[in-house]
């Protein structure tokens, strides 16, 4: 590993506006690159990838290190679970029930997949299965701050490195996550002959035309001022309700209560006739989810993975091929075998190998080609939100009671 003798720290306004850049240069590629666009490979996977590969070159060659300051990403991730929440309308989804209660089914069924896949190819290469089990839910379905909580427990039980290789694999997970949910739904489209309900959102003529002439009219600027409004209201009382509860001792994620706020805010609204622009919301959730994704992935540190790539990359390999034929498989057919069934397979890959954002990300990046899926974007951020975090407490430490050579 080089050296590092300079250090080069990026502000939040200066991250927020390179990462733009960064999501202009995905969109542009997977436009002129067949073979990205047509699997449906969210821009900012794209970009973000190109831009953590030039600052690990700038790393290993020139001995400098590029530092983001994420504080912006940090909002923008609370801004979309704002808008999930929003267009959560219960008058629209009162068939959802049954599809969290299997989809959260599944989830479990999978975790328990996950580990034995990274268990049993870490004992073939003679290694102890506690690094398996890292490969496994810990940081894959877990992603970085499980693998960060759980590898402290396992360094200090006498697993060394597993912080770090967990790290590595919530990393790459991350990757994989973004690649696979395009190609599984255009796979499960192709073969089932779905179609989604591809809404086209009527443009009023005072509106066009004033778009026309270069500025917004005075309903449509009234549209985004509300927008902005209730989507501040969400994150400060959903940072409120959060401060609330850790008091107590109970620890959400931020994002969670700012959709749930969310979700109380759309359905009181509907109930005093109070109109929310679902055009407007929408907006903003795709922009705040393609920044967000997009900082993140360009502010990855490929080095510090270097001295355990090959273990990764044969692991992860396996786990995105069980991925595959999970989604296909299971996912999708339990989901009833439909365009939302489809969504939310692709939702799934995310959410199992890396996280809910990137669950999303591939999410968008159907349904902004075919249409929207209510019911895709209500239960998959709810499973990654809260019961899969659940379900995975409680498989860790069951595979901890039966592997040998760690226990915590």
């Amino acid at each position: 590993m080089p050296e590092v003798i300079t250090q080069i720290s990026i502000e939040p306004t200066e991250a927020l506006v390179i990462s733009v850049l960064v999501l202009y240069l995905g969109m542009y590629l997977n436009d002129k690159i067949r073979v990205l666009g047509n699997n449906y490979i969210p821009p900012a996977v794209t970009g973000g990838l190109i831009s953590s590969a030039v600052v690990a070159i700038a790393y290993a060659t020139a001995d400098v290190q590029i530092n983001f300051d994420m504080q912006i990403r940090d909002i923008l991730l609370l801004v979309f679970f704002s808008t999930v929440g929003l267009s959560a309308k219960f008058r629209s989804l009162t068939a959802g029930g049954k599809a969290l209660g299997l989809l959260i089914g599944v989830a479990a069924v999978f975790l328990i997949i996950q580990n034995i896949t990274g268990i049993g190819l870490v004992m073939l290469m003679g290694e102890n299965p506690g690094y398996g089990l890292m490969a496994g839910s810990v940081s894959l379905a877990g992603g970085h701050g499980t693998a960060i909580a759980w590898g402290a427990q396992a360094d200090a039980a006498g697993l060394k490195g597993a912080s770090e290789i967990g790290i590595a694999f919530a990393t790459f997970g991350l990757i994989a996550g973004g690649l696979l949910g395009g190609p599984i739904v255009r796979y499960l489209m192709a073969k089932n002959n779905l179609q989604g309900p591809e809404v086209e959102i009527p443009v009023q003529e005072n509106d066009a035309a004033s778009l026309e002439a270069g500025h917004a009219s005075a309903g449509e600027l009234r549209h985004i001022l509300a927008g902005i409004l209730v989507l501040a209201l969400c994150v400060e009382i959903g940072h409120a309700v959060n401060r609330y509860l850790f008091a107590e001792g109970v620890v959400l994620p931020g994002f969670l209560t700012s959709m749930l706020v969310g979700i109380v805010i759309t359905n009181l609204a509907d109930i005093m006739k109070w109109h929310l622009n679902e055009t407007t919301i929408n907006k903003f959730g795709d922009v705040s989810l393609n920044v967000f994704l997009s900082m993140s992935l360009m502010s990855m540190q490929l080095w510090a993975l270097s001295s355990s790539f090959f273990l990764i990359i044969i692991i992860l390999i396996a786990q995105m091929l069980v991925m595959t034929v999970f989604s296909i498989f299971i996912v999708f057919r339990v989901m009833g075998k439909d365009y939302d069934a489809a969504v939310i397979a692709s939702g799934f890959s995310g959410l199992g190998l890396g996280a809910t954002p990137v669950a999303i990300a591939n999410m968008s990046a159907v349904t902004s080609r075919f249409g929207p899926s209510i019911k895709a974007y209500l239960i998959v951020p709810l499973v990654g939100a809260f019961f899969i975090d659940v379900l995975n407490a409680a498989t860790i430490k069951f595979f901890i009671e039966i592997i040998s050579g760690w226990t915590i």
